[in-house]
């Protein structure tokens, strides 16, 4: 077994932990929040399971497909749950995981921030445009 040093183990977790290294699980994780869709899925969610039918209403210009590849990935990282109702036609319900409900006030928190501020994000940006 190889033993380390105080530099190499320094190093390793430097690297472990770095937001702008693909490996970083931070990086990961925020690529996926990152994306518009997942988002505002998570924000119809909030409030309890949904049909994919009522999603898409509330999630408005989302397309079928995005929608629907939106809900697997949320699903396969475990944000999400799937329950199928065997029915005729079989109901699919979507609702967030204790995981996912965890996110909610940290969504919540960057929607009421951009609230308060995009008056000032807008002001930014003209006087950037401007220039």
């Amino acid at each position: 077994m190889a033993t380390m040093s105080a530099a190499d183990r320094r190093e390793v977790l430097r690297r472990e932990y770095n937001a702008n290294l693909a490996e970083c699980p931070g990086h990961e994780i925020l690529a996926t929040l990152s994306d518009k869709w997942v988002t505002l899925v998570l924000s119809a969610l909030a409030d309890g399971p949904l049909r994919h039918s009522e999603i898409a209403r509330i999630v408005a210009g989302a397309t079928q497909k995005m929608l629907t590849q939106t809900l697997r990935k949320l699903e396969r990282d475990g944000l999400v749950q799937r329950t199928v109702t065997a029915s005729v036609p079989p109901r699919v319900d979507y609702e967030l995981t204790e995981l996912g409900l965890g996110l909610l006030p940290i969504q919540r928190a960057v929607k009421a921030w951009a609230e308060s501020h995009i008056a000032e994000v807008h002001a930014a940006r003209a006087r950037y445009d401007k220039e």
